[in-house]
């Protein structure tokens, strides 16, 4: 009974994401209200911030997966933290993941053209940056060095992101752009490891 009420709460929560996400899509971030989401799933107001708290989680929620993911990244890594982020980055793009920016399925374009373009979410996704900086800097030790590093290697990955995304944006296809975003990566993350 419990994991029938948990497949429940969970497709509750999908539906909810996916209904703001394509009505975001179609009119606009801000001329989307919370009761008009809430009216597309059936469920009420109340409902909903039971799942989402604000209404810029709804749509974050996709990104929400790869939330401290650098700092994971490292701890499990045996080696150099830089080389073990640039391997990931690039094992990343050959996975064609919409967190490198190299995806060119239109959803995905247009979510992240959604997400650039709302300053609210701008806003929001600067605060996941900045937890995620924060939890790398943790996992790379104490200090002044550890916080300098963590702030290059995730400033490199928004970079290489929003690069990827840019070109993708004109109508690139990902396997076009693969080649050149792998080669811009390698030449990133060397340029932290050669400090």
């Amino acid at each position: 009974m419990a994991e029938l009420r948990d497949r429940k709460k969970q497709q509750t929560h999908d539906a909810l994401s996916q209904a703001a996400i394509a009505l975001f899509l179609e009119r606009g971030f801000d001329e989307v209200s919370v009761a008009d989401i809430a009216a597309a799933v059936d469920v009420s107001k109340p409902t909903l911030f039971k799942y989402f708290a604000t209404k810029q989680d709804l749509v974050l929620y996709r990104i929400a997966d790869h939330a401290g993911e650098a700092a994971r990244v490292v701890k499990a890594a045996t080696g150099d933290p830089v080389e073990a982020l640039r391997a990931h980055f690039v094992d990343g793009l050959k996975r064609r993941d919409p967190v490198t920016g190299l995806n060119d399925d239109p959803e995905v374009l247009a979510y992240y053209r959604l997400v650039f373009s709302t300053p609210a979410l701008a806003t929001r996704v600067h605060e996941f940056v900045a937890a995620d900086q924060a939890a790398l800097a943790a996992a790379l030790g104490t200090g002044l060095k550890a916080e300098l590093t963590a702030a290059d290697l995730i400033s490199t990955q928004q970079v290489l992101s929003r690069r990827n995304w840019t070109v993708l944006s004109t109508g690139i296809t990902a396997d076009t752009q693969y080649r050149t975003a792998v080669a811009e990566a390698n030449q990133a993350y060397r340029r932290l490891t050669h400090r």
